[in-house]
């Protein structure tokens, strides 16, 4: 089997990473992504349709050619409505800041977020770069322009 490892270099911007709050980690073997923590002084809370940005106290050295990409917790999610305010969090492999998550409660009820709370998972992932050529007609394909929806429930 191929070596699948991408070597990733880790800054701690707290003291509290690996003393009062876990460090990145995988939960299972079987875990795609690592656990972040929140790296809070005290529990932050999210009221419902609130966005927040949520410190992890972490930056990291990603190579090149490889990048950073932030899920969402699936219990938050489902549970108690708390997502990733823009979606899937894209951390590229020049950037040196402190990762942060931003957060959005779409449920009904406010939440406390807890310091040391796992709030999103990070999966890391080699990437492509695409090079683009125009041309006035693309292949034709059996689906063709059909947009959402267009091949229909199975």
């Amino acid at each position: 089997m191929q070596n699948t490892e991408i070597n990733v270099s880790i800054k701690y911007l707290s003291q509290k990473i690996g003393n009062e709050i876990k460090e990145p980690f995988y939960a299972t073997n079987g875990s795609a992504g690592m656990d972040l923590c929140a790296v809070l002084d005290e529990p932050y809370l999210l009221k419902a349709g609130e966005r927040a940005l949520i410190s992890t106290g972490i930056a990291l050295e990603i190579p090149e050619n490889a990048a950073a990409f932030i899920y969402a917790r699936s219990g938050l999610g489902i549970k108690h409505g708390i997502c990733l305010a823009n979606g899937v969090g894209v951390i590229d492999s020049d950037y040196r800041g402190e990762i942060k998550v931003g957060l959005i409660n779409l449920g009904g009820e406010d939440y406390l977020i807890n310091p040391g709370e796992r709030i999103a998972q990070m999966v890391f992932s080699p990437v492509q770069k695409a090079v683009l050529t125009v041309k006035e007609d693309l292949e034709k394909t059996e689906r063709g322009e059909g947009g959402f929806g267009s091949t229909g429930k199975s």
